[in-house]
């Protein structure tokens, strides 16, 4: 995963302040929303980006500025027409149902969408890949989109590179994503690149949802809901954060739980949709993102602060993530904290 939105600041000149940057304008964001939208997912870019400080501009558009039905028992009216996609820095495609989608665009819709200027970053959330791939947009790109619709998407668009099994996926400009709750991953997602981790988390705390599901985790696909309560490992993951610098093993982890290593194994993956030792990468490999970002440590000093044995270590497993050096992500984001 790149992350080149956020790369532009390298080249601004050493005199700029605060102020100034302060001063630029919000990224402007369009959703576009098309007959059959589905109503959840088409409120959560203005939600999640709406709650990053004045960060974005969200506007909502339809392909000829008037009222669009819903997939629910209500329609909506925008106060957009297409010509908003001129001049929009990110493009939101939101979901539709299933019912709606073709291989085939109406002329309406290929019309609005052919307004999105060059350079811009283009967005689905779930069914909305089926519009951006009959435009053509995804052609030759790695995408997603709900599990459910996977084999329909692969029929119709065969020179799409379909990856049902993970939450989103970017490619270059083009960001897409897999059913309903993913909407606010993906969002998260784009604050997170082009400002940091920091705003992302305080983003997430404002609309009381995990700040962190990495795009590669798998879709939860006919997974039952685990049981809750003193079974649970969400006590032993809460006391796992606050010790990610300590050498935690799974058989530490069952202790704490009061679970065998078989169980508690068993139970987390249930609970989490990973393994214990795979989450527990990903939490010191977010931690350490955030002290890149927010730090002056070494990276030897981060490592040693979120669990990693060595520098190389900590390089590893976040080129494995985000395909880019300690030292390159910290560039990236340095000009911005």
């Amino acid at each position: 995963m790149a992350i080149p939105r956020c790369a532009d600041a390298d080249t601004d000149t050493d005199t700029d302040t605060d102020t100034d940057r302060g001063a630029r304008r919000p990224e402007r964001v369009v959703v576009l929303a098309l007959d059959g939208v589905y109503p959840f997912e088409l409120g959560m870019p203005s939600r999640i980006l709406g709650a990053a400080d004045g960060r974005y501009e969200v506007l909502t558009c339809s392909v000829d500025g008037g009222p669009v039905r819903t997939s629910a028992d209500f329609g909506i009216t925008v106060e957009h027409g297409p010509e908003a996609l001129e001049s929009a820095d990110t493009v939101v495609v939101a979901a539709v149902s299933p019912s709606r989608v073709s291989a085939d665009l109406p002329e309406t819709v290929a019309a609005a969408l052919a307004r999105i200027r060059p350079g811009a970053r283009v967005v689905s959330i779930c069914t909305g890949a089926f519009v951006l791939a009959a435009a053509g947009l995804l052609d030759g790109h790695r995408a997603t989109t709900h599990w459910q619709v996977a084999d329909a998407f692969r029929r119709m668009f065969p020179r799409v590179e379909l990856d049902p099994d993970v939450l989103f996926v970017e490619d270059g400009r083009m960001l897409t994503s897999a059913g309903a709750a993913s909407g606010v991953d993906i969002c998260l997602h784009l604050v997170r690149q082009d400002h940091g981790s920091e705003l992302a988390n305080k983003v997430a705390r404002r609309c009381v949802v995990p700040p962190f599901r990495d795009g590669g985790q798998a879709q939860y696909i006919e997974q039952p809901v685990p049981q809750q309560g003193p079974a649970s490992t969400a006590a032993t993951r809460a006391w796992a954060l606050e010790r990610l610098a300590e050498p935690l093993a799974l058989a530490d982890l069952a202790a704490h739980a009061r679970m065998s290593r078989r169980t508690f194994a068993r139970r987390f993956q249930d609970e989490v949709g990973l393994s214990p030792g795979r989450w527990l990468i990903q939490q010191r490999v977010v931690r350490a993102r955030h002290l890149l970002e927010a730090s002056d440590l070494s990276v030897d000093q981060i490592a040693g602060h979120v669990g990693f044995a060595t520098g190389a270590s900590l390089r590893q497993h976040l080129h494995a993530a985000i395909g880019v050096s300690p030292q390159t992500y910290r560039r990236t984001f340095q000009r911005t904290r």
